[in-house]
């Protein structure tokens, strides 16, 4: 069933039954209502009656139907009784509709009390059928009971004025449930628009494709409504802003969560702010602000993107290289024709030797750096990067060395070897840099390992500018470069957090104009024994 129907169904439903019951439960107040105020108009009429002195004089004499009848009947028409009796007490009749019932006893079998004195009202089958009636003893001038009156109103008459307001009820009943009906399509319709005209199942489905999207998504991400609350956050975000869970920060106001957010600016303006800089906790961010408008052109909230500059430096240097190697292998294709033209010309020459001195030599700088590495460093990752910063230094006209007394296999498996890559590959990079840098012909950068004892260490030396002593406690801080131009002062960063998650520490020994050489300690197990 669609939820459209299914709206219809249940409301009209649900006010059908309301109707129903709240029908018959007016008409039973209503009955019992009529009722009591019937008993108490007959117990009235029958009171008046029975302290009229007529009426009490009347039993003095022999015949007292004569005067009592004529009377009762009167008063029976003005006040529209069924009928007013007056008897004795012993239940004799002085009056009645019938007159041949005058002088009969009394039906109904309620006299009881009222010959003890007491007025009631009671409801009871009389000679003309079942009635409510109001009984009020006679007192003689002594206090004693000599007859009785009996005001009654039949119950058939009751229920014809209970009818008649039933009828009437029926008939509100019927207008309420058709005015139900439109109003419950009108809310089914509305409801199905406001949902843009999805059944539930499928708006199940689209809930659970967006936890997933939000939950594939590597950026931190998080919404807020006008008021600044917030209503939607991933757990990216969640890792980014050091909460447990999303429960610790939905609903609650941006500002207490990150308070120099700009979002409420956003919501103001409604102009969204792409690839701004903040700082959340201790990360720096690059964050994107969008304003999230309605169908009426109203800005009802908005939804910010950030991820970790960090993360986007390490993307941006990786295509850097990338395009370093594209522009390498390009000059080294050039480098290699020329030295194919040498060849050439030396073997037309027939200079034979000195063509087979030229390929031997170039073929044996590479193979020695290939075969060393695959033997003192056998991890594929860490030779493949090694043989990687070996091209490009030649490319880049550095002399790159590994120092042939290195040695690094035993490498534990509990090191994590992206930590590895970042930290050599940064300190390569820069010492590269670095001697490029320098003015001096002797470009040289040179690389050593030791996986002796408890500790991996790595040095690499370089003959670059040097590092000055005011730049001594800065060039591990995120952002701080001695080279021109964006993208720099992330590299050092970069080594710090990796070496403090394999528990290791970095140094450096420098002298101005004549190179530095940075040294790397990580123990090969930690204090959890881990290793």
């Amino acid at each position: 069933m669609r939820l459209q129907t299914k709206l219809i169904v249940i409301i009209c439903s649900l006010l059908l039954l309301v109707i129903v019951f709240l029908s018959f439960l007016f008409q039973r107040m209503l009955a019992v209502t009529l009722k009591e105020q019937i008993g108490m108009r007959a117990l009235n009429v029958a009171e008046s009656v029975a302290a009229v002195p007529l009426v009490k004089d009347a039993f003095q004499q022999k015949e007292p139907h004569k005067q009592i009848q004529p009377f009762a009947e009167m008063i029976r028409r003005k006040t529209g009784a069924e009928y007013v009796v007056v008897g004795n007490k012993e239940g004799i009749r002085y009056s009645h509709p019938f007159p041949e019932r005058i002088g009969k006893k009394m039906v109904g079998g309620d006299n009881e009390e009222v010959v003890r004195g007491k007025s009631i009202i009671s409801e009871a089958v009389g000679s003309l059928g079942p009635s409510i009636r109001g009984k009020a003893p006679i007192f003689d001038q002594q206090g004693q009971v000599i007859g009785i009156v009996s005001v009654g109103f039949m119950i058939e008459d009751i229920q014809e004025v209970v009818w008649s307001y039933g009828i009437k009820i029926f008939l509100f009943s019927i207008i309420a449930l058709l005015l139900g009906v439109i109003g419950s399509v009108m809310i089914a319709r509305t409801v199905k628009k406001s949902i843009h005209g999805l059944e539930p199942k499928e708006i199940g489905l689209l809930y659970q494709e967006k936890q997933a999207i939000l939950e594939a998504i590597r950026e931190g991400i998080i919404a807020v409504n006008q008021d600044g609350l917030v209503t939607m956050v991933n757990k990216t975000a969640t890792a980014m802003l050091e909460c447990e869970t999303e429960h610790n920060v939905l609903g609650k106001h941006i500002l207490d969560i990150i308070p120099h957010s700009q979002l409420l600016d956003v919501i103001k303006t409604g102009k969204a702010e792409y690839d701004v800089e903040m700082v959340i906790g201790e990360q720096a961010v690059i964050a994107n602000r969008i304003p999230i408008i309605d169908k009426n052109e109203t800005v009802i909230g908005a939804v910010s993107t950030f991820r970790n500059k960090s993360e986007l430096y390490r993307l941006t240097k990786e295509l850097s290289q990338v395009k370093s190697y594209a522009e390498a292998l390009r000059a080294q294709t050039h480098e290699f024709s020329n030295k194919l033209y040498v060849i050439s010309g030396l073997i037309q020459l027939e200079s034979y030797e000195e063509a087979l001195e030229l390929i031997t030599k170039e073929t044996n700088v590479q193979q020695d750096i290939v075969r060393f590495v695959m033997r003192e460093i056998p991890d594929p990752v860490i030779g493949g990067l090694l043989i990687g910063k070996f091209n490009k230094a030649s490319e880049l006209k550095v002399h790159f060395d590994i120092d042939r007394q290195s040695s690094f296999r035993d490498i534990p498996s509990n090191i994590d070897r992206d930590h590895l890559v970042t930290i050599i590959g940064n300190i390569i990079d820069n010492a590269m840099e670095a001697v490029l840098q320098n003015g001096r012909e002797e470009k040289r950068v040179t690389v050593f390992f030791t996986d002796l004892g408890e500790d991996l260490i790595i040095e690499v030396e370089d003959t670059g500018i040097g590092i000055e002593e005011k730049q001594g406690l800065q060039i591990f801080q995120k952002g701080f470069s001695t080279k021109s131009g964006m993208h720099h002062g992330y590299g050092l960063d970069l080594v710090k957090k990796s070496l403090m998650a394999l528990h290791g520490y970095i140094t450096y020994d420098t002298k101005i104009g004549k190179g530095t050489v940075f040294t790397v300690v990580i123990p090969k197990r930690t204090e959890d024994g881990r290793g």
